[in-house]
Formats: C-alpha cells, sequence, structure tokens
C-alpha cells in the first residue's frame, strides 16, 4: 500500500508498505480521508505534539474509510461500514483511567503519532476506537470528527452560559469550528481576531458578530464599538505566546482564557499576576478528545456544526509533504489528504 512516512524533521517519503495484519480485535480501514493537523506540522518540525513520535511512523490521525475486514472477535462491525475512528486508544487500568480522567492515560496508544495512521491507504485500528458514520457525513465530514470531539472538550470547560459575549482568536479551522461551537452554547456575541481577509469572510459567513483584523484594526476599540464590554471568555486559537497574552489582556471580570491554540514546547508567556488577581481570571487549557468522539459525529450529521467550508482542497499522498512544508499553502485553509 502506498504511505507517506515520517522518517524525522522535514523527512517524510511515499513508500510502499505491506497491508497491515488484523488482530482479533481489530479492523482494517480503507483510508478514504485524513485531515492534516497543526499537530502533524508540529511533528514535521521536529516538535513534540500531543504525544511522542518515534519514526519511521506513519502520521495522520484524522481519518474516515471503509471497513475492508474485521478480526475475529469483532461483532459490532462488517465489512463495507463507512467509519470514522478516536486515535487515543486508552489502557482501562492505570491510575488516571480508573479515576475517570482517561485522556492522561499512562499507556496510550495513539493511531497516526505513537503508532501508525491514516497517511496511507489502509490502517489496521482496534474496535473500540471505531464509529459508524452517519447517512449525512460524507468521509471528509467524518475525517473531521477528531479535531471537532478536540474543540468540544475545549468548549465545555469554556463554561459558555447563554447571554456570555466571547472573544475567538485565530481563525483557521479550529477557531472557525470554536466559534460555530460558542455561538451553539448560547453566547450572544462572538468576536473573531484574524488577519487573513477570506477567513474573516468565511467566520462572518459562519455566524460572528464582528471580525477584526488584529493588524490593523484597533481590537479594543472595535470590541467596544460593538457592545462588547464584558467579554467572559476568550479562546485563543493561534497557538502563539503573543496571542495567548492578548487572550488574557481581553478577558473581563470573572473571565475564562482557555489557551487552545498548541505552542511549541518550549514557548513561553508573560503573565501579569496582578492582572489575574485583579479581574479573578481563570486559564485554562485543553488536551485532546476524552470521550467526546460519538457528539462530535452527532453534531457533524446534524448539519449543524459546518465543517466543510474551510477545507480548501483534497490532495494525494505526494503533495503532504509539501503542504507540511510551506505556511503560505496552510494558510489557505484545511486540507485532507485522499490516500488513493
Amino acid at each position: 500500500m502506498k504511505s507517506a512516512v515520517f522518517y524525522g524533521k522535514h523527512d517524510m517519503r511515499v513508500e510502499d508498505r505491506e497491508i497491515p495484519e488484523v488482530g482479533p480485535e481489530e479492523v482494517l480501514i480503507r483510508v478514504k480521508a485524513c485531515g492534516i493537523c497543526g499537530t502533524d506540522v508540529h511533528i514535521y518540525e521536529g516538535d513534540k505534539g500531543a504525544a511522542e513520535v518515534t519514526p519511521p511512523t506513519i502520521l495522520g490521525h484524522e481519518f474516515a474509510g471503509v471497513i475492508a475486514k474485521v478480526g475475529s472477535r469483532v461483532k459490532n462491525f462488517r465489512e463495507g461500514d463507512r467509519v470514522c475512528i478516536d486515535p487515543n486508544c486508552i489502557c482501562g487500568g492505570c491510575d488516571f483511567c480508573r479515576n475517570g480522567q482517561v485522556h492522561f492515560c499512562e499507556n496510550m496508544i495513539g493511531y497516526g503519532t505513537t503508532v501508525n495512521g491514516g497517511f496511507a491507504e489502509y490502517c489496521a485500528v482496534r474496535a473500540s476506537q471505531v464509529y459508524l458514520l452517519g447517512e449525512n457525513t460524507s468521509f471528509a465530514r467524518g475525517a473531521m470528527t477528531e479535531p471537532v470531539a478536540c474543540c468540544l472538550h475545549g468548549i465545555d470547560m469554556c463554561d459558555i452560559q447563554p447571554g456570555h459575549q466571547v472573544v475567538v482568536i485565530g481563525g483557521g479551522m479550529i477557531g472557525l469550528l470554536m466559534l460555530q461551537l460558542a455561538k451553539l452554547a448560547g453566547a450572544a456575541k462572538v468576536a473573531l481576531l484574524e488577519p487573513v481577509e477570506k477567513k474573516r469572510e468565511m467566520a462572518g459567513r459562519l455566524g460572528a458578530d464582528i471580525c477584526i483584523d488584529p493588524l490593523k484594526e484597533d481590537v479594543e476599540a472595535r470590541l467596544k464599538e460593538a457592545g462588547m464590554t464584558w467579554i467572559r471568555c476568550v479562546i485563543e486559537c493561534a497557538g502563539l505566546p503573543s496571542t495567548m497574552e492578548q487572550a488574557i489582556g481581553l478577558a473581563g471580570k470573572k473571565g475564562t482564557v482557555m489557551m487552545f491554540g498548541l505552542t511549541r514546547p518550549d514557548a513561553a508567556i508573560s503573565v501579569k499576576p496582578f492582572e489575574i488577581f485583579q479581574k479573578e481570571l481563570t486559564l485554562k487549557a485543553s488536551y485532546i478528545n476524552p470521550c467526546t468522539q460519538q457528539r462530535a459525529l452527532q453534531l457533524i450529521d446534524s448539519g449543524r456544526l459546518d465543517v466543510e467550508s474551510m477545507v480548501c482542497a483534497s490532495i494525494g499522498l505526494e503533495e503532504l509533504e509539501e503542504v507540511l512544508s510551506d505556511p503560505k499553502r496552510r494558510a489557505e485553509g484545511k486540507f485532507i489528504v485522499v490516500p488513493e
């Protein structure tokens, strides 16, 4: 099978590999769509993502496809089923798992990180990680289930209540998902800060009440003009120290700052404890997608969450490294890899 294999920093090779064998409790998925995630970019650049990667490894953890084969003990799935996966497979026996904090599992298997993933024509996956796609969910939409699941965990932690004012920083795929989820949670007004005009325009179509270019406009003045004088939640989705510091500055009294964007491991920010004290802020971060995959699937299939508008193109495995290595091209939007 054709596969894109990560060998180390800036070293991705498309090569032919054997189709993986299927264990008794596994299924073999013929991959139809696999999203390129910011985590993949971090790994390609030699940084740590959500998990350690030991090359050579086939990356890709946002994928959907068709079951080509089922293991002897698999009862809930059959060949031909349209499915997606939760890539984070827990052990169930460590202290974190036994105390309900499964996303901190000490023995987690990560498809596309610790073991081979979806940037290939086939991937063998434990049946426990497989979810049926709804009849309204295409493979491309199904591949977006994992990032939506991660966003759901983050939005849950934001504790947005009906009537709250929310600011989202960053208009990439994640920021546009968070924008929509904040509206669904009942936010009265949501503002998006994003320097790229096309992304601001898309945010407006997806429900943003105000879109601001933070490089050319006075952000605080624009927010005040829009009547956003008590911002209860700021969701940072750019993954930059400067925008995380900005998020703390924009949050109103009793506000929550969700530092959702993934920074480089050695990145640091400057925080003024007196500002945190004076406004009684809550600073939070969100780690992967504990028990939110099914909710994400149902939300996507319902049509209440748009996961396709931000997809700019489908590409083959041969173009994957070009996209991973080119920030300007990635800025165009979300890319979906079609391995066939």
